[in-house]
């Protein structure tokens, strides 16, 4: 079952919220190569997806607190093998908790390595492992390829947990824009599949509805990154002629989901002056709603993925600083 109507779609706006001031000239430059809608014609993504050389292996040991392996593993039944990159604290003396994690990009783009630098600086010290998955990509592989490369990985980890070094009661799904998305429903996935018990989902400015006309999507298009054109046109590739239909699953676009109850804990943070500003806010509103937990984090004129871009901004040091308090809260005893 799907939600079908987007809350405030009808509901006039206003002007483009401003910008942070110490992010504006930030995003200024980041327009120059990378416009709004960078991502609206397609026809470019060959060149799109040229992102240099890939981070080596010795970049993720952190100066040897982690060790590193790449591993393919069994992906969906029919389907090609999926690769895992695995992090694994050197300094853990029992079974460390993980981070399961996929990568951005918007459905179209990205890799498994692509946000890893940034999620072991945030597991400093914390003894935590991380697997970050690679998935298929759309349009070449449209949905359900991508949700269930990523779901046929988490799968894996929990029942390998024992020779990894896994605590498997303790799985945290995380992701950054459509890897965001994709966090967000694997946990609806595993729920609905009575799959691995996730304890908790981070979801950083997550990309979770196809529809697309949300007064943020419109009061910001044009502006910022990965706006309303290009967000149509990463949905388009996942979705095809089912974008924005009555048909689209919850599973491609969580934010269609009828019930969010029984979801573990989560956090979500999303920028004030972004494409996905209301969806990201309307989620947290309904897993409350459910009775569910939730930490919300909207950052004051913030544009997408403005801690990545502009980490010396004083609101994205901010932005990565409160997600350590949230995640040390579900690690603790307190947090299960």
């Amino acid at each position: 079952m799907t939600v079908s109507s987007i809350p405030g779609a009808d509901v006039p706006v206003g002007p483009p919220v401003p910008f942070d001031a110490e992010l504006a000239p930030a995003l200024a430059a980041i327009n120059e190569m990378l416009p709004p809608d960078a991502f609206a014609d397609l026809a470019g993504l060959a060149a799109l997806r040229q992102d240099g050389e890939p981070v080596s292996d010795e970049a993720f040991t952190r100066g040897g607190a982690y060790t590193v392996e790449e591993r393919s593993v069994p992906g969906p039944e029919g389907a090609p093998d999926i690769s895992l990159l695995i992090c694994r604290p050197t300094t853990a003396t029992a079974p460390t908790p993980v981070v399961y994690h996929t990568h951005g990009g918007g459905m179209i783009t990205g890799n498994n390595r692509g946000g890893v630098p940034e999620l072991l600086e945030l597991l400093d010290g914390l003894d935590v492992a991380l697997v970050s998955v690679e998935y298929r990509l759309a349009p070449e592989t449209p949905h359900p390829g991508p949700v269930e490369d990523c779901y046929a990985g988490l799968v894996w980890t929990a029942e390998h947990a024992d020779e990894l070094g896994f605590d498997p009661r303790r799985i945290i799904v995380a992701g950054a824009s459509a890897g965001g998305g994709l966090a967000a429903a694997l946990a609806l996935l595993a729920r609905d599949r009575r799959g691995p018990a996730l304890l908790a989902q981070l979801l950083m400015y997550p990309m979770l509805d196809d529809r697309n006309d949300t007064p943020s999507a419109r009061q910001m298009t044009g502006l910022g990154v990965w706006d309303s054109a290009s967000n149509q046109s990463g949905w388009t590739a996942l979705l095809g002629e089912a974008r924005g239909t009555d048909g689209v699953s919850p599973y491609a676009a969580p934010a269609r989901a009828a019930d969010l109850s029984g979801l573990p804990p989560a956090f979500l943070d999303v920028g004030s002056a972004e494409t996905f500003r209301d969806e990201v806010v309307t989620y947290a509103s309904r897993i409350w709603q459910a009775g569910g937990r939730a930490e919300l984090h909207v950052w004051p004129g913030a544009f997408h993925g403005f801690d990545l871009m502009a980490p010396h901004a004083a609101v994205s040091q901010d932005a990565r600083a409160a997600r350590l308090p949230w995640l040390r809260r579900i690690l603790s005893a307190d947090g299960r």
